[in-house]
């Protein structure tokens, strides 16, 4: 088997980092919230899972699956989560702050000076193109993640299955969001928990025949069992 490249392989190696302190989550988020104009999902796994390192690509897709199954923003519900993992409910509480408080004061600025000039053509054809970049920049981050699917349990040939069924309920046959996450969604989670049950627990050590630490001290000691 050949050897994956020394970038690949160091890359992959680096430990991950975390966030030093609330006001760190503070302003990383309030500088994700500042980006995050039509593709917020692009900028989110940039930051988060290259740039900062705050986690793998595997445990972006898991925790953005459980983002969106929750009410609200899934960026918010992300950030409070993150937040919560590593400082508590007080660092859930400095990451919502830095998602909305200065990213808030923006939107409003830029919505009183769009309403001015709103109903000029020219920017209507400027909203029109940013929709088709922030159409790109989804896509690009889709394939992006594709790799990280390759370890998910259910294997490669059920989570394509499942993508495009969600495509078709999607985009073709106009689904809820709440149905396509209940059927398609719980058929997802179904298959997940099949599998991990048939996934045999590596036997530990003792099971290959191998003396009891307790018995390891009292050889070592001189002493008898």
């Amino acid at each position: 088997m050949a050897a994956p490249a020394p970038g690949v392989a160091a890359h992959a190696a680096e430990p991950l980092n975390a966030p030093r302190s609330r006001s760190d989550l503070f302003w990383s988020f309030t500088w994700l919230a500042l980006q995050g104009f039509g593709g917020v999902l692009a900028v989110v796994q940039r930051e988060l899972v290259e740039k900062k390192r705050w986690m793998t690509r595997e445990q972006f897709i898991e925790d953005w699956a459980v983002a969106q199954i929750m009410p609200g923003p899934n960026v918010v519900n992300l950030s409070m989560m993150i937040g919560d993992r590593h400082f508590g409910l007080s660092g859930a509480l400095a990451a919502l702050a830095g998602m909305l408080v200065l990213p808030l004061g923006v939107v409003l600025v830029l919505a009183a000076l769009f309403a001015t000039v709103a109903d000029h053509e020219l920017a209507q054809r400027a909203l029109r193109g940013m929709g088709a970049v922030a159409a790109g920049l989804i896509i690009a981050t889709g394939i992006k993640l594709i790799a990280a699917l390759r370890s998910n349990v259910m294997g490669p040939a059920a989570c394509a299955l499942l993508a495009l069924a969600s495509f078709v309920a999607i985009a073709l046959l106009r689904w809820p969001l709440g149905a396509v996450l209940l059927v398609i969604g719980g058929a997802g989670c179904a298959w997940a928990w099949h599998r991990l049950g048939a996934t045999p627990t590596p036997p530990g050590p003792l099971a290959h025949g191998a003396p009891h630490p307790a018995a390891l001290t009292d050889a070592d000691s001189g002493q008898k069992p």
